[in-house]
């Protein structure tokens, strides 16, 4: 590098070049997050109007060609000319960054894009971007080439790769006519391919998440969502009137402790913020804002916690302001009530912990806005201040309310709720003193953990691993494959309990269960300590087939409700053993080749290419049925040695569905897992059934 540096060599990026020079800065990241990060920013426009009164219909399309399109009902896009730029509404929505109609105007009372960046920023980002608008009785349409507008030639097709003639006066197109009063926007448009990476895609199940959510946040709007990417398009709709109280009662899987119940109510703040006058400047300006409150929650008998924060509809995955006032409220006020009621409830002078009062409440809150303060484009985190002294004050008014009611059910749910925030807080002081007495002060004291643990040598928890295997047979195979270094070894007998649908006693006092906890060292369920886990994995050893399938399932299902951190932070994986062994014989005195299959497609792909070789292989061809048919030596060489192994990482993309899905295949109801095994049976291929 020269050592030179003066003025010419600074960059100056006009307009979209700097979001396609740094599109992380808009969006957070170019693959699959990014990609449906964009595409929220042109649902969400749509959103904003039906928040604002206008239409009640949202359509999005994946097309088979890669593209997206996102369709409403709304007033359209301003298609007359903007005075100061001398373009289309149209054209500085999708071509000028900070523009468009929710800086203040009026336009909209509170919404979820704010930054006048999220139409502009997709259109910089993608190879192809076509708009139609109606309004006025006419379809206007309008096309970009990487942000640049212009005309397509689709004579040979529809796509980003059509011929593409710039137009520098960026001149709307009449393509049509409406009936007068029908209005709305279409938006159609390519990712490019140069900025997103190879393996983005759009993800239909997200997609189908987000406008179940939005459909809550939005009572009476119509949602659907139509994937034409597959072999049959697959189309879901949504629509609910109940609004975030139905939410909650979707997002809660454990039985009720109390109702669902509405906590609602608004107030007001003065902020400074800069207004565009008359002449053209930023004058700094006091204004009276609104902040309109409404929360939905209700207790369960479970101990997960269950929150949705969102501002204006905008979800905030890392919470904010609001969501730091309102779990201020909930503790203050819940730690009254158990004060005033102690020796009802023979609490002591033991106080409440924010974990305590948060055990299975499932909640969504909503605050609504006018140009709300996020951290960042990606809007996860509100930064508005006084927002959250309005929340704490509207949750713990409406519960001190609740709990003064002298309603029969009021007066029984209040009180079972305190019950439990009490048990919860007991629960919580004697597990820390329990394991103050008996975590192991140090790598000697060993003698505690279970006889048929064969531990590592090495102290260090990174490198040290804990396979949990299947049966003493595959135990003895596996302590002669091992790196006694660091590879611990817990066996255990044949399937254990199903904690999904047993109580934590039943747990704690089944044997297997409860050596593996002891083993893992962290403890369980909410006083489990990652830090304290003995091993930096845990891997699953089971045989590959039917049964061994199951008890992964089953092992999978006590780490999932009791040791979930594990799996958060990746620690958790699954062995893959093979299921062939093909010895290939090599001609005279070359020693003979082995290689090792682990599906039946794979054994077929294998022989055939042999054959077409004229390659010779000993017959018959060895299928092992479990880990004990293996040798050390094969064991080490497929499955354990870090050098060859290969592991399946068990991950948590979205912890609610997995809750879902283990509720269903593992819990208690017996009716949903019948109709889900019954509806899913013509879907099932008989070859994947391990004989």
């Amino acid at each position: 590098m020269s050592s030179d540096y003066s003025a010419q060599h600074l960059s100056v990026l006009e307009g979209l070049d700097a979001v396609r020079k740094r599109p992380g800065m808009y969006i957070g990241t170019t693959d699959s997050r990014g990609l449906m990060h964009c595409l929220w920013e042109i649902i969400d426009n749509s959103v904003d109007e039906a928040l604002a009164g206008h239409g009640d219909r949202i359509d999005v399309t994946l097309h088979a060609d890669g593209s997206v399109e996102v369709g409403d009902h709304g007033r359209g896009i301003p298609v007359d000319i903007e005075p100061k730029t001398g373009l289309s509404g149209v054209e500085v929505v999708f071509t000028k960054l900070h523009a468009g109609g929710k800086f203040g105007g009026g336009s909209y009372a509170a919404s979820g894009g704010l930054h006048g960046v999220g139409a502009s920023v997709v259109n910089a980002l993608s190879s192809r971007l076509d708009v139609e608008v109606d309004r006025q009785g006419v379809t206007w349409a309008m096309s970009f080439h990487r942000g640049t507008p212009g005309v397509f030639d689709d004579s040979a097709g529809i796509g980003p790769d059509a011929p593409f003639t710039p137009d520098p006066q960026g001149a709307l197109r009449r393509v049509g006519k409406v009936k007068r009063g029908v209005t709305g926007t279409r938006t159609r448009y390519w990712a490019d391919t140069q900025i997103f990476a190879a393996s983005a895609s759009f993800s239909a199940d997200d997609l189908v998440t987000r406008a179940r959510q939005t459909a809550f946040l939005v009572p009476g709007l119509a949602i659907t969502i139509a994937d034409a990417r597959g072999e049959e398009p697959v189309t879901t709709s949504f629509s609910y009137e109940g609004g975030i109280s139905e939410f909650v009662d979707f997002l809660a899987a454990d039985s009720a402790v109390t109702d669902t119940w509405r906590l609602q109510g608004s107030g007001e703040y003065t902020e400074t913020v800069p207004v565009l006058n008359d002449a053209g400047a930023m004058v700094p300006t006091e204004l009276t804002r609104r902040c309109e409150v409404d929360v939905a929650l209700r207790w369960g008998t479970g101990y997960e916690t269950v929150t949705r924060s969102f501002v204006n509809i905008i979800a905030t995955p890392k919470g904010g302001t609001h969501q730091a006032g309102f779990e201020q409220a909930l503790l203050r006020t819940l730690r009254q009530q158990v004060e005033q009621n102690a020796r009802k409830l023979k609490a002591g002078t033991d106080k409440l912990d924010k974990d305590d009062v948060l055990a299975g409440l499932t909640a969504v809150l909503t605050v609504r806005i006018p140009e709300p303060q996020f951290e960042g484009q990606t809007k996860e985190v509100l930064g508005t201040g006084p927002v959250r002294a309005i929340v704490a004050n509207v949750v713990s008014t409406a519960l001190k309310e609740r709990f003064a009611s002298t309603k029969r059910d009021d007066k029984a749910q209040t009180a079972q709720l305190l019950e439990k925030v009490v048990s919860e807080m007991k629960s919580r002081i004697s597990a820390r003193t329990h394991k103050e007495t008996q975590r192991r002060k140090n790598a000697l004291e060993s003698s505690s953990l279970p006889a048929k643990l064969v531990d590592c040598r090495s102290t260090d928890v990174a490198q040290s691993e804990l396979f949990i295997v299947e049966g003493d047979s595959a135990l003895g195979t596996a302590k002669l494959a091992r790196d006694s270094t660091y590879q611990a070894l817990l066996p255990i007998r044949g399937k254990i309990l199903n904690v999904q649908k047993s109580s934590v006693s039943d747990m704690l006092s089944n044997a297997e269960c409860a050596a593996i906890i002891q083993v893992v060292g962290a403890g369980s369920g909410r006083s489990f300590e990652l830090e304290a886990a003995r091993y930096g994995k845990v891997i699953l050893m089971s045989d590959a087939d039917v049964d061994g399938a199951h008890i992964r399932t089953l092992l999978l299902t006590l780490f999932f409700r009791y040791m979930r951190p594990m799996i958060e932070d990746g620690r958790v994986y699954a062995a893959v053993p093979p299921l062939h062994r093909v010895v290939v014989i090599n001609p005279g005195s070359k020693p003979n080749e082995t290689l090792y299959t682990y599906s039946e497609t794979e054994l077929q792909n294998v022989l055939t290419a042999l054959t077409k070789s004229k390659r010779r292989y000993q017959e018959p061809i060895q299928r092992y049925k479990g880990l004990g048919e293996m040798d050390a030596d094969q064991l080490a060489e497929t499955t354990m040695d870090r050098a060859h192994r290969t592991l399946r990482r068990v991950r948590i993309e979205d912890a609610e569905a997995a809750g879902r899905v283990f509720e269903l295949l593992m819990g208690n109801d017996v009716a949903p897992r019948k109709e889900f095994i019954v509806d899913g049976s013509d879907r099932f291929n008989r070859a994947r059934i391990d004989v």
